[in-house]
């Protein structure tokens, strides 16, 4: 995440003798199908809202101006340090939820003639399957495996539908992104005019032959979601 933005502010400041930037920076976990604000010590859980200009969007998530890469490392840290981690019989420091870092852009002209111009990078480091006979969970370990596969699933499911349309040709496919938490969040991040990138981690194990069966099944599907406009 931190090289991604990195790169991003040199670009910024390659062309900001031309043009004023605003980065806003938000950093949220969706923990049991609950959305957790990292950047507070908050735990309430904040609701997705749908606005007309935004799209989707996260009613009370902090929003941090940022203005190079000091401030986005400290935010990181703050962040990662609020993440839900818990020993499981398959890792001793387990991701127990999806974590989203979504960064705004607005840039407009010095001269003030055009209008302002938004991008939005939504970047996200989703917890892996679980099988609960390699990870030995028991209680609330079972009760969060099961959900970081039920919301992988409705991942899955968006870019596989996604992907029969554009390879059938279909303008208006139904994509099930009310599925989960996860999906909802990141509508604008895989349907409509965007680029949408996955990074597999995969293992030559044979216990995990069929997780890593179906993650490049996944990745392979994602390919074809690059600057698309359904």
């Amino acid at each position: 995440m931190f090289l991604t933005l990195e790169e991003m502010f040199s670009k910024i400041n390659e062309r900001s003798a031309e043009k004023d930037f605003v980065v806003k920076i938000s950093y949220c976990e969706i923990y049991n199908e609950n959305i957790k604000d990292l950047l507070t010590s908050d735990d309430t859980a904040l609701e997705l809202r749908e606005d007309p200009v935004k799209g989707i969007c996260i009613s009370g998530i902090t929003e941090i101006i940022c203005t190079g890469t000091t401030e986005v490392r400290k935010i990181l840290r703050i962040g990662n340090k609020n993440r839900t981690m818990e020993p499981t019989g398959a890792n001793e420091v387990s991701s127990r939820s999806h974590a989203v870092l979504q960064v705004v852009v607005e840039h407009k002209d010095k001269s003030g003639k055009d209008e302002i111009k938004v991008g939005k990078l939504s970047l996200i480091d989703l917890a892996g399957s679980e099988r609960a006979s390699n990870t030995n969970n028991r209680g609330i370990r079972l009760i969060e495996g099961a959900n970081i596969n039920r919301s992988l699933l409705a991942l899955g499911n968006c870019i596989n539908a996604l992907s029969d349309a554009i390879e059938k040709g279909i303008k208006a496919p139904h994509v099930p992104y009310r599925d989960s938490k996860l999906t909802r969040l990141l509508k604008d991040s895989l349907g409509g005019n965007c680029r949408t990138v996955m990074v597999a981690n995969l293992s030559p194990a044979l216990a995990a032959f069929e997780d890593t069966h179906c993650l490049l099944y996944t990745s392979d599907a994602a390919d074809d979601l690059l600057c698309v406009d359904l």
